[in-house]
């Protein structure tokens, strides 16, 4: 992302959501009545279009094309996301902290987050292009809704939470969607940590790429134009992990692997047989962890 412009990759999302929200009701797996708002003039003009049924099955070929089968692993990770989400916000979590928030409006359309208290985590610039859709599209920004902002890069997250309200000694639910691909190392190592110090039963839901992907020695389909996409965009991928080391990783950091979902095996999750024709990205991965109970001391 460039300094003094909002994330592009964060436009796309929102351009897939809002497509997937024109599908049918018995269709579509979810909607976000948001996702339009955040969109650039040229875009909107595309979704209109998408409202005929013929023209929308043609927009969906060419934003395949055009990202390849980024659109498919996008509406199956909101999905799978948004399930996990409202499961952990069922089991009694009420603090929901989403990291690189982007143009994310969980707090806004899904009605298990009303209950909670948010902080939306993303970049000044980022944050600023948001806010300024939402104030158009909203009555007013939810009371339990608080805008933290924050350079991965440059900046702590812990202060910069707590100044927000985060109260680490309750349990919460970390969403860090998009993100780590992004990061350095060290930066994805810092968040782990704060995390795994957060109070046990904290959950942790959060995407990845394989790091085969970025050293090229896994080839997967069509990675060499979205590894070129994302640098011609100003935000090229820079942090991966191999699947088969993720739950080492994240022990080692303190944090325990619940799940690990590779985009064609939650793609299969949300669309069922359909995945089957669905490929490309499956070097995406969301995985699910939480901090486990501190171990009893001996004397």
């Amino acid at each position: 992302m460039k300094g003094h412009q909002p994330s592009r990759t964060a436009e796309y999302m929102a351009f897939f959501r809002a497509l997937e929200s024109l599908r049918p009701a018995n269709q579509r797996l979810f909607i976000d009545p948001f996702a339009p708002h955040f969109l650039r003039p040229s875009l909107r003009r595309v979704l209109w279009l998408s409202k005929v049924p013929f023209l929308a099955k043609l927009v969906s070929w060419y934003a395949d094309r055009r990202l390849p089968r980024a659109r498919t692993s996008a509406i199956a990770r909101t999905r799978l996301i948004d399930d996990a989400l409202c499961e952990a916000l069922r089991a009694g979590l009420s603090q929901v902290v989403i990291l690189g928030a982007g143009f994310d409006c969980r707090a806004y359309r899904l009605s298990q987050v009303h209950s909670a208290t948010v902080f939306e985590v993303d970049h000044p610039a980022t944050l600023s292009a948001k806010l300024a859709c939402l104030r158009g599209a909203l009555p007013a920004i939810p009371a339990n809704v608080r805008f933290v902002e924050l350079d991965f890069h440059h900046q702590t997250l812990p202060e910069s939470l707590t100044r927000a309200g985060f109260e680490c000694s309750r349990p919460a639910v970390f969403l860090w969607e998009g993100v780590t691909n992004y990061l350095t190392a060290e930066a994805v190592d810092s968040v782990l940590r704060y995390v795994a110090g957060c109070h046990p039963g904290t959950k942790l839901i959060f995407t990845y790429i394989d790091s085969g992907v970025l050293d090229s020695s896994i080839h997967f389909e069509g990675a060499v134009r979205v590894l070129r996409d994302v640098v011609e965009l100003g935000e090229p991928w820079t942090f991966g992990l191999p699947p088969h080391h993720a739950a080492g990783f994240l022990c080692e950091r303190g944090l325990s692997l619940d799940r690990d979902l590779s985009a064609r095996e939650y793609r299969s999750l949300c669309f069922g047989s359909l995945a089957q024709q669905m490929k490309g990205y499956e070097f995406y991965h969301v995985a699910l962890a939480h901090v486990p109970p501190a171990p009893h001391s001996t004397t």
